[in-house]
């Protein structure tokens, strides 16, 4: 019989008053996290499953880890796992540490031969559909794979607690997830109450695309106390036309270091607000766009540009935002 998870404050901390018996108060004691770590064991289901509906069976906590998303690479660092990391992507840059770890290709469509030549014992993938027969012959081959998306505010905290589930410390990964959550409830406090400016934040490509509703970045802005001009659109990034951007218009312009300038020359985008009235502001693009353990970092440092009044009120909330 399964006990509700309602429980497990009770279950953990009772756990851990009889290890400490156990000890007899002499050798080394438990630490907290072991007694809360055993009963989320007990407690969860047998095995657990990726974002592509596939069971992720590991034996015992995973050992070596080759991880080659770059979200889930940020957060095993976070839960204290980085150590057990064997291989990444080309496209992991953050923890500095992960640049020792060796390089195996691509995220998307990976050399699925180089991974399986690192032994080892579970592999994350990004869950794109391109990733998918990756995914069928990692499994194949007898390794525990899980595809794992990292888009979304909730995918974050669904994919923390996943991994601190397959890394074996389920108490260091809700550590993260409250942690990244305390840094965006002060910002959304910081901001209550202010004048929500009407933003556009390109993201200049071929098509031209614009943030949508359906992305992080939007969330996060939202909690930023902004208001996205194109929020009403469910994709996470939308294609759109200059002349759609004007008609909407904007307050502010968020884009990168090296657009600013562009952006404030060009005279095609004169007849925006932002651009007239000199709100072309350039975005932290090692924070923004990492939907991860810097999520927190990221409301940080848009509610700076866009609300520059509320800087005092978070300034213990740049070092705090990471866990």
């Amino acid at each position: 019989m399964r006990l509700p998870h309602s429980l497990l404050p009770f279950l953990a901390a009772s756990a851990l008053a009889l290890t400490a018996l156990a000890a007899g108060g002499g050798g080394d004691a438990p630490r907290p996290s072991d007694a809360v770590n055993a009963v989320e064991r007990a407690l969860a289901p047998a095995d657990p499953t990726d974002d592509f509906g596939d069971t992720v069976r590991v034996a015992a906590p995973a050992r070596r880890i080759v991880s080659l998303n770059p979200a889930t690479t940020e957060i095993l660092f976070a839960i204290g796992a980085g150590e057990r990391l064997i291989g990444r992507s080309r496209w992991d840059e953050w923890p500095a540490e992960v640049r020792a770890v060796p390089a195996l290709g691509d995220g998307i469509r990976p050399n699925v031969e180089a991974t399986l030549a690192a032994k080892p014992d579970l592999v994350l993938l990004y869950a794109s559909a391109d990733n998918r027969e990756a995914a069928r012959a990692l499994r194949a081959a007898g390794v525990a794979t899980a595809a794992i998306k990292v888009d979304r505010l909730a995918d974050f905290r669904r994919a923390t607690r996943l991994l601190g589930r397959l890394t074996g410390d389920t108490a260091r990964a809700r550590t993260v997830v409250d942690s990244v959550d305390a840094t965006l409830e002060r910002v959304r406090q910081a901001v209550a109450g202010r004048a929500r400016p009407r933003v556009v934040w390109p993201l200049f490509g071929r098509p031209l695309l614009a943030v949508g509703g359906g992305s992080f970045q939007h969330e996060v802005l939202d909690i930023a106390g902004g208001e996205n001009a194109f929020g009403d659109d469910a994709r996470p990034a939308v294609p759109v036309s200059r002349e759609e951007v004007l008609r909407r218009g904007a307050d502010v312009m968020l884009v990168g270091p090296t657009r600013v300038a562009l952006v404030r020359a060009d005279p095609a985008w004169a007849a925006l607000a932002a651009v007239r009235e000199g709100r072309v502001l350039a975005v932290d693009t090692n924070v923004v766009y990492r939907p991860a353990v810097r999520l927190g970092e990221a409301a940080v440092s848009l509610a700076r540009l866009l609300h520059p009044e509320v800087a005092p009120l978070l300034a213990d909330s740049a070092t705090a935002a990471r866990p």
